[in-house]
């Protein structure tokens, strides 16, 4: 009976908790005006490969989204010479940039974006470090 009972407590508890709510992608963000989550595709960057930012932009106070801004997405590796960026294009998606940059090599990259509502706002600067990943060999043909 304890067997039987067990189990039936385990679904009463699943079911009283209810569906679980899914988790946002992407890493969040903040400047002083801004949230911005950046989901990349793929998830995890390659050396040699273009990596694609969605860029969602919120404004921090109203939650609503930002449309119109301009932006652009930069980093570069401890070798200052070694540098990666791409300005932000509108999607179709209210309050969603894109940028697309392809890493040359392997290693911790710091990444910023700069972003402004319009040419009369300042410009507002997020920064964070990317680590980029060995790059992929290609699928060998002959298999």
């Amino acid at each position: 009976m304890t067997r039987v009972a067990f189990p039936a407590l385990a679904v009463a508890v699943v079911i009283a908790c209810g569906p679980a709510q899914p988790q946002a992608k992407g890493i969040p963000v903040y400047s002083d005006h801004y949230a911005m989550r950046l989901i990349t595709d793929p998830e995890r960057a390659h050396a040699l490969e273009k990596t694609k930012y969605k860029v969602v932009v919120r404004d921090k106070q109203t939650g609503q989204p930002v449309d119109g801004g301009e932006g652009l997405l930069y980093g570069n590796t401890k070798d200052p010479d070694v540098k990666v960026w791409d300005s932000f294009v509108a999607g179709a998606e209210p309050g969603t940039y894109y940028a697309t940059v392809e890493f040359v090599v392997a290693d911790n990259w710091y990444m910023a974006i700069r972003f402004h509502k319009d040419s009369a706002q300042r410009l507002e600067q997020v920064d964070w470090v990317q680590q980029v990943f060995a790059e992929r060999p290609f699928p060998d043909s002959t298999h």
